[in-house]
């Protein structure tokens, strides 16, 4: 199981705030309002290029009124009890409650390691939470403040010497790793035991049937592969289960230390929303994808018209993404979709110049008139190659990322891509904006100039009078 730490603790203590701290993200809702966070949230903390630790924020954890409140309680449990390490959170400035005990209760009871986090120390009015729980046993806290960001530094630390990190990069080897993702029962594992033609991975038309990823390693024209067989991803309901959710996180992983991921489509059921979130996830790590669309000897020639012709098809998520059609039960299709997989990874592979990058961001310049932001000329002084997976362009700019017009970002990837050839490779653009080498220096006037200065300033005023 990969290495994860759960932060747990009742409604409106802060965790979702320390989530995204950790995370460097906004993708908790954060509220005043007690139990806004419904489902758990999965982001990394990353503490260098390379090691990165899965934190899962939680729902709060309250005493029973309703069965949303149940399935709430029971989805945060499922995380602690799987996770290496809980944070749980207590609000420094209130009293502890009897749901505060209970949590602690159950924590020492379950055997789970645990550190307790104290929120929002900053608050002047401080209860007494601190000395309660010493009375309860409790003699080491962390003392944070999420809003003002107090206390980071030794609750990072803490993660890092308790969890063992996820390496944030591909193991360097001749072997393609090719995450195989998508919906339950969408063929994966037939096509896994199609390729290799061995019974590695067991295949049932009941849907879930896998629930771990699985390596199976072959070997395809002299050339190496590693397919990773993993479990369907379904649309999230109310009352999940640890074994589905892990098998998410598995899937992340999977994806994560893959060079390409194909995500699986069932012909006859057509793509749906659950295929396109599947589909962000690769993007979001910055993987190669290649749209597989399985089952083909399923539906007629009238029919797999019908079926490209349907808008989901046209979405603009798909405008870069390569589409393959195959039959993993009678093994069609096969050929084209690794001779695809290599061209792909060839590309992904690939590395540029500053020079030739510099070349092809003038002839892309030259071909729009002056952009501006706000009246002021925005100035792409010169590009060079940023890394892998995805693949990255550093543009240095007089204008910061966050400062670049939309429009300008969509017309340069869509040039380079075109002029690169990168399709189905992820891209992304980067601006870095210039800092001035003479910001927060002021220049030493000489003792010539200091006199100068005062006989102009004394002449001035004798003018004036």
């Amino acid at each position: 199981m990969i290495s994860s730490v759960a932060i747990i603790g009742k409604p409106n203590v802060g965790k979702s705030s320390i989530f995204n701290k950790l995370t460097s993200s906004r993708s908790a809702i954060v509220s005043n309002f007690s139990g806004v966070t419904k489902d758990r949230n999965i982001g990394y903390l990353k503490t260098s290029t390379k090691n990165k630790y899965l934190i899962i924020d939680t729902g709060g954890i309250g005493e029973t009124v309703d069965d949303l409140q149940d399935s709430i309680s029971a989805q945060a449990w499922f995380a602690a009890e799987e996770s290496d390490l809980v944070l749980f959170v207590i609000d420094g400035s209130i009293e502890l409650s009897s749901e505060d005990l209970n949590i602690l209760s159950k924590l020492r009871k379950s055997n789970i390691d645990f550190k307790v986090v104290i929120n929002k120390v900053d608050i002047k009015k401080q209860s007494a939470a601190k000395t309660d729980l010493i009375k309860k046993g409790i003699n080491e806290f962390i003392l944070i403040s999420a809003e003002h960001s107090i206390g980071f530094k030794e609750l990072i630390n803490i993660i890092k010497s308790s969890v063992k990190p996820t390496i944030d990069s591909i193991i360097e080897h001749d072997s393609i790793h090719v995450a195989v993702i998508g919906r339950p029962n969408s063929g994966k594992s037939t096509f896994i035991n199609s390729v290799t033609k061995d019974d590695r991975v067991i295949v049932s038309n009941r849907p879930g049937t896998t629930i771990d990823s699985i390596d199976v390693p072959f070997q395809l024209d002299e050339q190496n592969f590693t397919l990773i067989d993993t479990a369907g991803i379904r649309k999230k309901n109310k009352k999940g289960s640890n074994i589905e959710f892990f098998s998410y996180i598995k899937t992340i992983d999977a994806i994560s230390r893959s060079h390409i991921a194909l995500v699986f489509i069932d012909a006859d059921q057509n793509l749906v929303d659950q295929d396109f979130k599947i589909l962000n996830l690769a993007k979001l790590e910055g993987k190669p994808i290649i749209l597989v669309i399985n089952k083909m000897d399923l539906i007629s020639k009238s029919n797999e018209k019908k079926l490209f012709e349907d808008l989901n098809y046209q979405n603009p998520i798909l405008k870069n993404i390569q589409l393959v059609k195959i039959s993993a039960l009678h093994s069609t299709g096969f050929r084209y979709l690794f001779k695809v997989i290599n061209e792909t990874n060839n590309r992904a592979e690939s590395s540029f110049t500053t020079s030739k990058l510099n070349k092809l961001l003038d002839e892309a310049i030259s071909k729009i008139n002056q952009p501006s932001k706000k009246g002021k000329s925005i100035k792409l002084r010169y590009i060079n190659f940023g890394g892998k997976y995805p693949t990255t362009f550093i543009i240095h700019s007089n204008f910061s990322n966050s400062q670049i017009p939309n429009h300008l970002r969509r017309y340069l990837i869509n040039f380079f891509y075109e002029r690169l050839d990168l399709k189905g490779i992820e891209l992304s653009l980067l601006f870095k904006k210039g800092k001035n080498p003479f910001e927060g220096k002021k220049n030493k006037l000489t003792d010539r100039q200091i006199k100068k200065k005062k006989r102009l300033i004394k002449f001035t005023k004798k003018s004036k009078n």
